[in-house]
């Protein structure tokens, strides 16, 4: 190159680049951009998620893409089917000796790491190692504290809140510590017996309300072994980890009440399977004791599109409660066993009249009903709520902070209109409830049918100004006393006024 293709560029001779250019040039580039910004969603076809989640789809056909996470999953699940990929051993066809066939993770078609699972089905290996937020022991609420949250939400039941509260304080220091001096500590499992509307499941929910912990309340009378028609044993934990917002970390660290598990006994006299009963009991022993249990995400049952995720129960606190009917009798009948013939022989019917007898339990009494001995040893802390009496009924409806009364004056205080109860028409209500031997469950439906006319009324009426539930009207020997309200006021406003 010569030198006559250098020359020095005189000043006067650069071109000046008006605003006009700069501007024009500049709008090209804004408008490129916003069309690359403007781009649709598109959402695969099976599981419905954008991709701006799942990463680029994959074109299958016009109008119709599909995730990653979906494509591997159906070809993993076509390995059950005899067309390779997944376990060769449940295939029909060994792939390894076909040549050029391979199933590749097409996580890594887009450069994306193997995927495993956790509650949204999938999420990158980074993650995996990653450790589970911990529970500090510093914060955990010691049992006084536990009993006395309880105690502004459940009336009586002393005894069983007390166990409770330790029982649950124990547990989650056990989660907090893992292991203390290389000494393992056990779940503290709960077995609660009591009569029916004593109390047991609002036990439970009102202790993991206070607690913020998810909680999951399942009916044992639904379970049945693994291929039978009901809810596989497995459905208790998905139930919990929709409770936990598909959170498994958290989920891992939930409560699980198991109602009526007095179902679950073994039959008697049968010749035929009892799918729905000793059968299930075993299969709950791996889930009480702590396993890893593969469950799936919003669902209740398996199947090759829905996304499963594995959950660890070793953490999981298992509290099982039942009415257990006849056990009375198989507690009298041990009680008695010992009596005899003289002046020092006990009565009979010593324990007809205890109406607390299901607190005399012990673990001969459970294999007696037809609980299996590995399930009961896997409920270490066996206790049983108080038979209610009218004083404890009374108490119910008027002393909580969400009581049965509290309720309904609050309906009518929406209306401007005050409600009152008078102290023989709560003790009549009682009474009809022990008649009824429903227990605290029978309140709400006994009010409901004395207040069904009142408050069908009293929207008719703008005048009603109070309203008090007197004992005749419970009895049915009278009406409730209303009265008018005065200068437009409840008569107590217009009188302070």
């Amino acid at each position: 190159m010569s030198d006559q293709d250098y020359r020095e560029v005189d000043p006067d001779e650069v071109v000046d680049i008006s605003d006009e250019v700069i501007d024009e040039v500049t709008d090209k580039n804004k408008s490129t951009e916003d069309k690359k910004d403007n781009k649709p969603t598109e959402f695969c076809y099976i599981c419905h998620r954008p991709d701006n989640i799942t990463g680029p789809l994959i074109k299958m056909a016009p109008g119709m893409s599909v995730c990653t996470d979906c494509m591997q999953r159906t070809f993993d699940s076509m390995g059950g089917f005899g067309f390779g990929g997944g376990d060769n051993s449940k295939s029909n066809v060994d792939m390894s000796k076909m040549p050029n066939i391979s199933f590749l993770n097409l996580g890594s078609l887009f450069g994306e790491g193997p995927k495993v699972k956790n509650a949204h089905g999938t999420q990158s290996a980074d993650k995996e190692d990653r450790p589970a937020p911990a529970i500090d022991i510093n914060n955990i609420i010691p049992p006084h504290k536990i009993k006395e949250k309880l105690d502004e939400y459940v009336v009586g039941q002393d005894y069983a809140k007390k166990v409770m509260s330790v029982a649950v304080y124990n547990h989650y220091k056990r989660v907090a510590t893992g292991t203390m001096d290389d000494i393992e500590i056990e779940k503290s499992n709960m077995l609660m017996l009591g009569p029916t509307g004593s109390g047991k499941t609002y036990l439970v929910r009102t202790l993991a309300r206070l607690l913020d912990v998810p909680l999951a309340i399942t009916d044992a009378t639904s379970l049945t072994e693994a291929g039978y028609i009901g809810d596989d044993i497995e459905s208790v934990v998905s139930k919990l980890l929709a409770a936990a917002g598909n959170d498994v970390e958290r989920c891992q660290q939930g409560i699980i009440f198991i109602d009526e598990i007095d179902k679950l006994a073994k039959k008697k006299n049968t010749n035929q399977r009892d799918v729905s009963g000793e059968s299930v009991q075993q299969g709950m022993l791996k889930l009480l004791e702590g396993a890893d249990v593969e469950v799936p995400i919003g669902a209740s049952s398996k199947n090759a599109m829905v996304p499963t995720t594995t959950i660890n129960t070793r953490n999981i606190l298992f509290i099982c409660g039942g009415a257990f009917p006849a056990m009375d009798e198989i507690i009298k009948a041990r009680l008695n066993k010992h009596s005899s013939m003289g002046f020092m022989a006990d009565l009979k019917d010593k324990y007809d009249e205890d109406k607390n007898i299901l607190q005399k339990v012990t673990v001969e009494d459970l294999r007696e009903f037809g609980m299996i001995p590995e399930f009961i040893g896997r409920l270490p802390i066996v206790f049983a709520t108080e038979m209610l009496d009218e004083d404890m009924l009374v108490r119910i409806l008027k002393e909580p902070k969400n009581a049965i009364i509290k309720q309904y004056q609050k309906l009518l205080e929406l209306d401007e209109v005050k409600l009152e109860f008078e102290e023989g028409a709560l003790h009549a209500i009682a009474k009809k409830a022990l008649d009824k031997k429903l227990g605290a469950r029978g309140l709400r439906s006994i009010i409901e049918e004395f207040m069904l006319d009142i408050m069908y009324e009293i929207p008719k009426d703008e005048n009603i100004g109070q309203v008090i539930i007197t004992e005749d009207y419970i009895e049915k020997k009278g009406g409730p006393r209303i009265l008018l309200r005065t200068t437009g006021l409840i008569p107590e406003k217009a009188a302070a006024n």
